[in-house]
């Protein structure tokens, strides 16, 4: 069918928006394409919307709310159970939220959902990517990042909550976590590196500010991109052989760009690593690196 026949591809995030048009455009491609939601109603259409698009019926589905971690830890078990190997997993679920709320595990819900789900999901899928012969993991950022900055001291940010601030935290903490996860896979055949799709004229916009919502979003509309057009950088990322072997890197519009300095602080990208692993409950990667 394609160039990405006899790949297994999982997109989360994958029933609306970017990463409905990701994996569809993977489908297109003839890969075998698992798709991640949290409603069952959303995933069995959107899953039907592909095969019929695609002409591909080589479409799944799994069902979790990704900030909770005992429903990553069940998808994940089930797609081992499943299939013996995966190839590509594009990390695309996250949201912004206006007030503060916590997860069922009791965490700030923008970092639960936006990183600590997308550092869960990818450490217990790494010996599915590692049995592939080239793996990739792929993971949606935002230029939101440029400019945050991560303070442990208020991690759960229950000092003080900005939802603006947030979402960049979460999203700086996306590209941390992709640079850390590419020094831990060297010498391996799995790469990982970090995308913003630019702005994408998607309902997560409408979640930003009740306020300035009825003004922003038809300007966000009117002069972003369609959903479609987003998902162009995750596609190119996915399945194109230009950048295979490349890792530890970050994309704009499917060409490599630099990131905010502090991305590149070792340092911390350690450090956040290492909380991390203590807020999703695991106590060292040892076994996994």
């Amino acid at each position: 069918m394609g160039s990405m026949d006899g790949k297994i591809c999982l997109v989360t995030g994958a029933t609306s928006g970017i990463g409905f048009f990701t994996a569809r455009e993977i489908a297109r491609m003839g890969a075998s394409v698992i798709l991640v939601g949290r409603d069952l109603s959303r995933c069995i259409a959107a899953a039907q919307r592909i095969k019929d698009e695609s002409g591909n019926n080589g479409v799944e589905y799994l069902l979790a709310d990704l900030s909770s971690q005992a429903q990553v830890r069940t998808i994940a078990a089930q797609f081992c159970t499943q299939h013996d190997h995966l190839d590509v997993l594009i990390n695309n679920a996250g949201a912004p939220f206006l007030f503060r709320q916590e997860s069922v595990d009791g965490i700030e819900m923008t970092f639960a959902l936006n990183h600590l789900a997308y550092f869960l999901l990818t450490l217990l899928l790494i010996k599915s990517l590692k049995a592939s012969p080239n793996a990739r993991v792929l993971n949606v950022s935002s230029g939101s990042h440029v400019n945050e900055r991560i303070d442990f001291n208020n991690l759960q940010m229950k000092k003080f909550y900005n939802p603006v601030h947030a979402y960049g935290c979460s999203k700086l903490a996306n590209i941390l976590f992709t640079y850390e996860l590419s020094r831990r896979l060297v010498n391996t055949h799995v790469t990982a590196n970090a995308l913003t799709p630019g702005m994408v004229a998607t309902d997560i916009w409408k979640k930003v500010n009740r306020f300035l919502t009825p003004f922003l979003f038809p300007l966000i509309r009117h002069y972003g991109q369609t959903p479609l057009e987003g998902a162009q950088t995750s596609i190119y990322l996915a399945t194109s052989p230009e950048v295979e072997g490349i890792t530890g890197k970050y994309f704009a519009y499917k060409h490599q760009v630099r990131s905010d300095p502090i991305t590149h602080d070792i340092g911390l990208a350690k450090r956040l690593w290492q909380v991390s692993l203590e807020m999703v409950g695991l106590e060292d990667d040892n076994d996994l690196f």
